[in-house]
């Protein structure tokens, strides 16, 4: 699927999830920003980070945001958190795809089956990799923490 623009990827998404946000204190809105990663840590296609915070309203501006593969085999490679400290939980919206991670850079892969509903979580200094295997769009909602 090509893409003009960013409110073409904000269209395709809101088909199959509702993208407003409440933020505390603040009026119900929608995606602050959309980042495009092509390709995303050395993975295949084009993977959009949809930024539903501004940097300043949560500590780490990354917390919550939909990642968004729209073509079949569109993959975000294996890469860590270490540096920064941070872990990750997935939680898959819509579609299907493969999850794989593993320990170290040199780790045995352990590859899993997702589809909407599951979750997943990696630590600070896990590899892990997400690729879209349908013609379908897999949306994943990430919801990133820190140590610090």
């Amino acid at each position: 699927m090509k893409i003009k623009d960013a409110n073409q990827v904000i269209d395709i998404v809101s088909k199959y999830i509702d993208l407003s946000v409440v933020p505390f204190g603040q009026d119900k809105r929608s995606v602050v920003r959309i980042d495009t990663r092509q390709p995303m840590y050395g993975g295949n296609g084009i993977v959009y980070l949809l930024q539903m915070f501004d940097a300043d309203e949560l500590i780490n501006n990354r917390i919550g945001c939909f990642m968004v593969f729209l073509n079949k085999y569109d993959q975000a490679g294996f890469h860590n958190h270490g540096p920064r400290g941070e872990e990750e939980v997935y939680v898959v919206m819509h579609g299907e795809g493969e999850y794989s991670d593993k320990a170290g850079e040199d780790g045995k892969v352990r590859t899993h089956k997702i589809t909407k509903g599951s979750i997943t979580a990696v630590s600070n200094e896990g590899f892990h990799s997400v690729q879209n295997t349908t013609d379908e769009p897999l949306i994943i909602f990430v919801i990133t923490t820190n140590k610090a």
